[in-house]
Formats: structure tokens, sequence, C-alpha cells
């Protein structure tokens, strides 16, 4: 494998940030047999800007990822969804679709970072909870609790893919703030691929505050 070194106008707050990219630096690289097929897993650590707090992000590589555009998903950690499979959210649905579809597609890279409750951490995210069983949103339970609906800034993934040699993807996600990120970084997205799983009882309300709130585009 080759490595080299809402609703809101989201291009132009990502091209904001352009000069506040992510340094990154690999840290380990080994084989990673899975149950979708055998991948690379490689560590990374990063630091934005000026920003002195380092963070830490795995991408699971599979395939030959320079031949064409590969298909890619930027996944943020999420402990309820993906290791206790809870229904408030689509988050594990979305993880095991993704490494699915990249191994089935022959080439692909899913980036897993350390961004659990869109960026607040593991105990703001479960306060969240609490105000959501009392009737709030997720996007109000986060202004509520004085965070932003969501503190990521896609940089590390974004660097990562750059470290990785990658100039054009095809990214799977329904957020047009990662495509905005992964653009300002100097990385065509030639395609947007739908990462849209079937809704849950428990699930429908996270999933219409995405669309009516954070601009999370559907097609169904």
């Amino acid at each position: 494998m080759r490595l080299g070194s809402g609703r809101k106008n989201t291009s132009a707050v990502y091209n904001e940030k352009v000069s506040a990219e992510a340094t990154v630096r690999k840290m380990a690289e080994a084989d990673f047999p899975t149950r979708w097929g055998q991948f690379r897993i490689l560590g990374f650590e990063g630091r934005a800007g000026a920003d002195p707090r380092r963070e830490e992000a795995v991408a699971l590589v599979h395939g030959d990822i320079h031949s064409q555009p590969p298909l890619v998903r930027i996944h943020s950690q999420c402990l309820t969804g993906d290791v206790f499979g809870s229904l408030r959210c689509d988050c594990r649905q979305q993880l095991e679709m993704a490494l699915q579809m990249i191994a089935e597609s022959g080439a692909g890279v899913l980036i897993y970072e350390q961004q659990e409750g869109r960026g607040i951490g593991l105990m703001a995210k479960l306060q969240a909870y609490e105000l959501q069983d009392q009737g709030l949103d997720t996007v109000q339970a986060n202004e509520q609790l004085g965070f932003k609906a969501d503190h990521r800034e896609f940089q590390l993934p974004a660097g990562i893919l750059k470290a990785l040699g990658l100039k054009q993807i095809r990214l799977l996600s329904n957020n047009p703030q990662k495509v905005a990120a992964v653009e300002a970084a100097g990385i065509q997205v030639t395609e947007r691929v739908p990462c849209e799983v079937e809704a849950h009882a428990a699930s429908q309300r996270y999933l219409n505050t995405k669309r009516e709130k954070l601009g999370h585009l559907f097609t169904k």
C-alpha cells in the first residue's frame, strides 16, 4: 500500500478552515481479518492547527485504493450503538453497512475517529440521552448542555485520506459537512454515496432531526 506524506453553506465554512488542517502521523499498521474480508488496520495520531490536543483514529483499508476513486466511510465512534447495539441511533447499522459495501466494491477505506456523541464525549452524550428522555431532540439536548449541535470538524479524517495518498474518493455519507471538509482539504469527492439504513421506532426522531436540523441528505 502506498502512503504519502444543516443547511448552512458548509463549503464556505470549511474553506475558512483550510489553514487549520490536521498534522497527521501514522503510528502503526497490521493485517486485520474481519467477517467482511481482509483489511489492513492503520493507527493515526493528529492535531489540528494550533490546538494542542491530539486525536487518534484508525483507518481500515481494503484492496487497491489507488487504481480508481475508492469508497470511503468516515465513521465517528459510538459506544452505545457500535458496541451495545443501541436502537436510539443508526450508527452500528451504518458501520456494518459500510464495511460490507467496501468489501463488495473491492477497495475502500473506513476511518473510525474517536468523536463520541458528535464530539461532545461519552458522559455528555449520556446526559444528552437523559434530556432526550424528557422530550428534547438531539440538537436541543446538546445545546441545553452548552454544546454546539455537532462539534466535529473532520480535519483528522481528511488528513488521513491525504496521508493515504488519495486525491479522489467516493464518500459514503448522508452528511454534507463531511463532503465539504474533505473537499476543503483538497480531495475531490467524485460521488456521494447514500448510507441509509432502515429506521426503527426508537431511532425515527433521531433520523428526522438529522434531516431537519443538521441538513443530512436522505433519499427516503
